[in-house]
């Protein structure tokens, strides 16, 4: 494969760009523009309206034995409401780029926030198991359009020298939604029955619906953006089999390796046909955007960060409920004060990541995760709860100074026409890494506990010693994302200077 020349990776001046706000990119941190009151205004109700659709991707976990009693099902088909979610994310955001060039900011979400309204209310109203699954996978495909549409609206409206600070925002939206979801789920099922989660759900997607649909505005120029049908059937191949492969590990090896090969060949004739694409301004995802130095190794980091963040999120309720007895309410609140710690500190972050670049968060952010991993390796089936709350605290203390910093130098060292497909493949990875994350985590836990069981161990001693040995995979794998953290560099225009492929 030929690589694309060097004038691929920068717009010529006959380029259409998808901004309207190209002088931005000019300032300089001592200038340090304010985005204006109406940007910020837009900003801020895509942010409102990310957080609610994110919320709902985890928001499924602790439900799952509520509805296998109240719909007559198995666990096995009651995953498949938290599965046909991601493997929806994982179809639909790969097409994002595309739509985010071809269509303009407000158009983009009313459709993405109406698809969202009306999975939500069929889930509120679903009779049955086959209705919920139809509404959550409505629902996943407003969701799939929400954040990179926000990602490319920050990237356009705000100027680079104070992009930290509204990437830590959007840090809240990524990371704090999906690690309260299972704390607010389980309050509400401590009430209610399941339909509430949806039900108080839909009426803040609607108010955010309505009010978008007066305020938020075109802040994009679209351009003439041809549709590629075989990259969306070899998208869609793709990444839902490797997605379904990950997740379909813990039930069946053989299913889960052989649909995973199936995704990853796919992916390959992906790969291949979008760079023939690229090279005449056709491809669907512009796989430029890897010429980045900078953005490549931030996608990297980012999929360790979120496999850890994710995986953590599975297998700690296993032993918290399993080992040392909690209820589902008392597990989600024990995981609460992390959530809401990430949510603190991340607009902090982004201040600081303004100020002092990157390298002097990533480095203690990433020795912090991968700390508290080694010190989860050696829980025991006596382990005092304030121990595994005090861990995961600290775990989500050290997420919060990689996620900002991670979003801002990756999608910043871009050029302005490849912040959509920019925005887009981070979705996508984020989506694949959580699965690669559940999978991995889960399947070693498993595993091992039905070895220790085998072997005569009790449950409580079997369990833990499952945890433990999927907290020692995590822990081998973040000490990755710690030497990748010295290599990434704030972008040249966010300290003055014309953004480029770094």
């Amino acid at each position: 494969m030929t690589a694309p020349s060097p004038s691929d990776t920068t717009p010529s001046p006959t380029t259409p760009l998808p901004t309207t706000r190209q002088s931005s990119t000019t300032q300089s941190n001592e200038a340090a523009p304010r985005t204006p009151a109406d940007d910020r205004l837009v900003i801020g109700l895509l942010l409102v309206s990310a957080f609610v659709v994110i919320l709902n991707e985890t928001i499924m976990g602790v439900a799952i034995p509520h509805l296998v009693v109240d719909l007559g099902i198995t666990a096995n088909a009651a995953q498949w409401l938290t599965t046909a979610f991601m493997l929806t994310m994982a179809v639909v955001i790969p097409i994002t780029g595309f739509l985010l060039q071809r269509f303009n900011t407000r158009p983009i979400f009313l459709a993405a926030m109406s698809l969202f309204s009306a999975g939500t209310l069929v889930a509120a109203l679903a009779p049955g198991f086959e209705a919920l699954l139809v509404g959550r996978v409505i629902q996943a495909s407003g969701t799939a359009i929400m954040m990179p549409l926000l990602m490319t609206t920050v990237l356009t409206l705000v100027p680079p020298a104070t992009r930290g600070r509204t990437m830590g925002n959007i840090s809240i939206v990524i990371s704090v939604a999906p690690a309260i979801g299972p704390s607010i789920s389980g309050l509400i099922l401590s009430a209610f029955e399941w339909r509430w989660m949806f039900g108080i759900v839909f009426p803040i997607a609607i108010a955010a619906l309505v009010l978008g649909a007066v305020k938020v505005r075109n802040v994009t120029t679209p351009k003439p953006a041809p549709l590629d049908v075989l990259s969306v059937i070899f998208s869609a191949l793709a990444f839902s089999g490797i997605v379904y492969g990950l997740s379909s590990l813990t039930e069946s090896v053989t299913v889960g390796v052989s649909t995973l090969a199936v995704g990853v060949v796919f992916l390959a004739a992906f790969i291949i046909r979008q760079i023939g694409l690229q090279r005449v301004e056709r491809a669907l995802l512009d796989l430029r955007t890897f010429l980045s130095k900078t953005f490549t190794l931030a996608i990297v980091m980012m999929a360790i960060s979120m496999m850890a963040m994710f995986g953590s999120f599975i297998v700690l309720p296993f032993y918290l409920q399993g080992v040392l007895g909690l209820e589902v309410l008392q597990t989600g609140l024990l995981l609460l004060p992390g959530g809401l710690l990430m949510g603190i500190l991340s607009p902090i972050v982004g201040r600081l990541y303004d100020r002092f670049g990157p390298t002097v968060l990533l480095v203690p952010g990433a020795i912090t995760v991968s700390a508290v991993f080694w010190a989860l390796t050696m829980l025991t089936p006596t382990t005092p709860v304030w121990l595994v709350l005090i861990a995961h605290i600290a775990l989500s203390a050290g997420l919060a100074f990689l996620f900002t910093p991670l979003f801002t130098a990756g999608l910043g060292a871009l050029t302005p026409n490849l912040y959509s497909h920019g925005s887009a493949v981070l979705g996508t990875v984020q989506q694949l890494a959580g699965a690669a994350g559940t999978a991995l985590f889960v399947t070693v836990m498993s595993s091992k506990a039905l070895s220790l069981g085998a072997g005569g161990a009790s449950e409580a001693v079997a369990t833990t010693g499952g945890v433990t040995s999927a907290f020692l995979y995590g822990a081998i794998i973040s000490m990755g994302a710690i030497v990748v953290a010295f290599f990434i560099r704030k972008p040249a225009d966010s300290i003055g200077g014309t953004p480029m492929v770094h």
